[in-house]
This record gives structure tokens, sequence and C-alpha cells, in this order.
């Protein structure tokens, strides 16, 4: 089969930083669905893999995460998807990734995609909308409804992938107010048509940015980029009691600074279920079943920004630049071989 790997982990300007490859077919266990990979999408993830995590000697690794495509084969004990299902889902970071034609993938972490998106608007959803909705709902406990609410949301980063359907999420399902931050007039009105009810300038101070459109404080703070930079202001920002989640790999944060006001410190990995076959795993099934109810009822639009066309090693590394530049807004996909 046809796939996309490296051996070395090298700048992304490098010629050998990504390889068209050719691989022998997957064989699915007991639990695994075989995938045809229609599209994917690539995430700040495939960058910090393809940096971190360089392969033994004389071997291959292949990245990729989010997918769409059609199952092909099922394991023994499959009960959830039957050959022909369209699927989509976010893998598992301790298996060969979705830039392949051919993936295996654990039937309690896929779900059912969306009828009315195509695969490659498809493709840009699964991990964003798992690592969104864990974030807002299982580790910041915000209720879903939308009752009248004094709390809100701060979203630091809200115009990537995640901030894109964590906006939309916490905007359409919840009572909070949601304040995102973006920094160009360009990802500034991307936030706004996703629902955010005010957009400050996440390269000035927050919480004076905060006061310059009337809030004091907030109750609650995702920071989807660059927390060590912005912790202090956080700190600020957050009401006593308040509540601050992060998805990304800071510096050395001092926590001690949460303790005054009893802030809670929450992180989010989407891949814990996956890597640890949690008693809950499934939970990542039902929730992309979930999202894709949502999308197929127009409450929640895909976040496709950039179609770079086949997968293959070029465009694939036209698609880890634009990600490592910190400029891109929404999803990056790629669609067939």
């Amino acid at each position: 089969m046809k796939a996309v790997g490296y051996r070395q982990s090298l700048p992304i300007t490098d010629g050998q930083s990504l390889l068209d490859l050719q691989l022998p077919e997957p064989k699915p266990g007991a639990r695994d669905l075989l995938v045809q990979v229609k599209a994917i999408s690539v995430n700040p993830v495939d960058a910090k893999v393809r940096m971190r995590s360089a392969p033994a000697e004389g071997e291959t690794k292949v990245l990729g995460w989010d997918a769409s495509g059609v199952v092909i084969e099922t394991g023994t004990e499959v009960t959830l998807f039957r050959p022909g299902d369209e699927v989509w889902y976010a893998g598992s970071i301790m298996r060969p990734g979705s830039n392949a034609e051919l993936q295996l993938v654990d039937e309690r972490i896929v779900g059912r995609k969306p009828g009315s998106l195509d695969f490659a608007q498809a493709a840009a959803l699964p991990l964003t909308s798992i690592t969104a909705w864990e974030l807002l709902f299982e580790r910041l406990q915000v209720p879903s409804g939308k009752a009248n609410s004094d709390n809100s949301l701060l979203i630091v980063g809200a115009a990537g992938g995640v901030g894109s359907i964590l906006t939309q999420l916490a905007s359409r399902l919840t009572g909070l107010r949601v304040v995102g931050t973006a920094s160009r007039p360009e990802t500034t009105e991307w936030v706004r048509e996703l629902g955010a009810h005010a957009v400050i300038d996440h390269s000035r101070p927050l919480s004076e940015e905060l006061r310059r459109i009337g809030t004091d404080s907030v109750s609650h703070v995702a920071s989807l980029t660059r927390t060590d930079l912005h912790f202090t202001e956080i700190i600020k920002a957050l009401a006593p009691q308040g509540r601050f989640a992060l998805i990304d790999d800071p510096g050395p944060i001092d926590v001690a600074q949460l303790k005054q006001k009893s802030l809670s410190l929450h992180w989010e990995l989407m891949f814990t279920r996956s890597m640890f076959e949690t008693a809950d795993m499934i939970a990542q099934h039902r929730l992309l079943c979930e999202m894709a109810a949502l999308v197929d009822a127009g409450i929640i639009r895909t976040t496709v920004a950039e179609h770079f066309g086949a997968i293959n090693a070029d465009n694939l590394r036209r698609a880890h630049q634009l990600i490592e530049s910190g400029r891109s807004r929404g999803k990056i996909v790629l669609e067939g071989f």
C-alpha cells in the first residue's frame, strides 16, 4: 500500500523529512477495523511527533491521526461496524497513522461519518472535536444547555483547529459567554463567524484586553497555545475558584500562582483513552456519533480552511510547514493517493 512516513527526525524543509513509501497491508486484530483512508487532516501533533519521536534504526514511522474513509474488513469481535460503512476517527498515537491507503483502528474510537459532509470535510473534524468536547464537558465540567448563566469562557488561540470547534460547541451548546482570542483581521473574523460573543487580541495582555470589552474576569479558560507565554495573564483573568484547562506543552509554569484564587488546573489529551485502553474508551465512539448528528443538523460546521491536494510527501511537507509557522487557520486537509 502507498503511505507517507519518515525514517529520521528532520526539519520539514529537508526533502527527506517525509517520504513516499510502499508498505505491507495491515491485518485487523479482534476489535479492529481495516479502513480504506479517503482523506486526512494535519494537526500540530503531526509535526511534534515528527520532530520528537525518531524511528529506530532501519524502521519507518507513519504519521497522521485525523481520517475519514470506508471500512473494508473487520476483526472477529467487532460489533459496531461492518464493511462498507463510512467512518471518521482520530486514531491512536500508539499505532501507525492515517497517512496511508489502509489503516487499522479500534472500533471503540471510531464514529459514523456525517452524511452531509464529503470525506475531506469530515477529515477536518475528529481530533479537534474530541479534544474540544472532552475539554469543555469533561475537564472543565461545563453543563450543556442554554440556561441563563453568568459564567464565561476565554479561549486562547480560538482560530486554530481545536479553537474552531470549541468556539462552536461552547457558543451553541452551553450558556457560556464565549470570548476568543486572535491577532490578525482574518482570524478575528473567523472566530466571530464561529460564534464567539467577543474577540480580543492575544498579542496584548489578556487582562487588559478583557477590561477593554467590559469584562473584569472569566470563570473558565481554555488555553490552546503558548500557555507559558500567557500563564500570568490567564491567572489575572480568572475569577476566584475558576477552572483552567490546557492542551499544549508549555515550558515551566508556576502552579503556585493558582493557590490564592483556588483555581483548578486540567490537562486534556484526547489520546489518553486509547493509549491506556481505559474502561470508558468507547466514549469516543459515542462522542463522534453525537458530533456527526450535530453536523448533519447544521449546528456544527466543518473547519476546513485549506485543501492541499493528494496525500503524498510533497503536499504533507507543505502542510507541516504551515502548521509549524503558527499561522494556520482552521484545518488543512488532503484527499486521495
